[in-house]
């Protein structure tokens, strides 16, 4: 069997976000678990880390690669990429889904297009995903 190497990789800087979201490595693993269902991606595990005094990192380990968060909740900052191997998954859709949760009031974007040779770098649309009630 053949494997495909196209990837997606979005990366995101957010500005302006609530200090208590940031500062809550246990809420942010929960919505980053979310994130990565509402893609339809396969959760393989979760690490989170609590920093003193503030801060927080989060990742999950998908089965089509990766999704994770840095926070600086002093700055209103997060960072957050994910990178997922395939046509199947769209890490957008992730990514959408805490810009939906974070509401910042900036948002700095890039995906690349990897597994294809050069890269190819593309300014994506972020939108808030609709929430499932």
């Amino acid at each position: 069997m053949e494997y495909s190497t196209f990837g997606r990789h979005v990366a995101v800087d957010t500005w302006g976000v609530d200090f208590e979201l940031l500062n809550n490595a246990e809420w942010l693993q929960a919505q980053m678990v979310d994130a990565a269902e509402a893609c339809g991606a396969t959760v393989m595990s979760v690490q989170s880390k609590q920093f003193e005094p503030q801060g927080a990192t989060v990742l999950v380990l998908l089965s089509e690669s990766h999704l994770s968060i840095h926070t600086y909740p002093e700055r209103g900052f997060a960072a957050l990429d994910c990178y997922t191997c395939g046509e199947t998954v769209d890490p957008q859709l992730a990514i959408d889904h805490m810009i939906s949760l974070l509401k910042p009031e900036k948002v700095y974007a890039k995906k690349l297009v990897r597994g294809m040779g050069e890269f190819e770098v593309e300014t994506p649309e972020i939108k808030q995903a609709v929430m499932a009630k």
